[in-house]
């Protein structure tokens, strides 16, 4: 108990402590949370999955005693694994989304909850049904609601899960990839561990993966605004 009292949010922001006090287990549950459970968008996907390439074979060995003793087996071990559990994840959500989606479009407007978003929302994934599913990937918050979105605005079943497929096997190997090989390239050509610069790193790839959606936040609804007053 006294252990849990000193977790801080530090720590629960810091991919390197799930991987050092949960392992293999724990990093599973975070992919399936960030879209399966709406509260999981404030957890560490991208730089979770980054950090997880740096430390795969510690990983493969919590699940094969000695490990496999191949990088590549290892990645792959991770990538099937963290694949599923993202897809399921983001199945979880969709279906959430399906079933609650005729009860939000009858839902009168609150200060949370506003119709037209809904619509508009509709709208999107008509057009862009496709892109949205796979590039929302690699976007944290949107990452968490996309699925949910999704079902609720009833996008057909086989093709969001057949984009489902694509956008999360994209995402955890480019992620896993990225973390894995650029930390032995940074050794061998510059004598640089990563590993010994985790938290500045794991800040770049925040800033770098929710600048978009902090962009659109704002002066997208800055447009929107201009729009409606011409």
């Amino acid at each position: 108990m006294i252990e849990l009292l000193q977790i801080t949010w530090r720590d629960l922001l810091n991919p390197e402590f799930y991987i050092n006090n949960g392992g293999l287990w724990v990093m599973l549950f975070i992919v399936f949370a960030e879209t399966g459970l709406m509260i999981g968008f404030f957890l560490p996907g991208d730089s979770l999955l980054f950090v997880a390439g740096i430390y795969s074979p510690k990983l493969v060995e919590r699940l094969i005693p000695g490990g496999t003793g191949s990088d590549f087996l290892d990645l792959m071990i991770l990538l099937i694994l963290v694949s599923i559990c993202g897809i399921l994840g983001n199945m979880v959500g969709y279906w959430f989304g399906k079933k609650s989606g005729p009860f939000l479009y009858t839902r009168k407007d609150t200060w949370i909850f506003k119709k037209k978003h809904l619509i508009r929302a509709k709208a999107f994934y008509d057009k862009h049904g496709a892109q949205a599913i796979v590039f929302a990937r690699f976007l944290p918050i949107i990452r968490t609601f996309g699925p949910i979105v999704a079902g609720i605005v009833q996008m057909d079943r086989k093709k969001f899960t057949m984009y489902n497929i694509i956008g999360c096997v994209s995402w955890v190997a480019s992620m896993l990839i990225a973390g894995h090989y650029l930390d032995k390239f940074f050794i061998n050509k510059f004598d640089f561990d990563l590993k010994q610069h985790l938290e500045v790193i794991v800040i770049g790839i925040v800033l770098i993966t929710t600048l978009p959606v902090l962009y659109k936040l704002f002066f997208g609804k800055s447009a929107e605004n201009e729009e409606q007053n011409i």
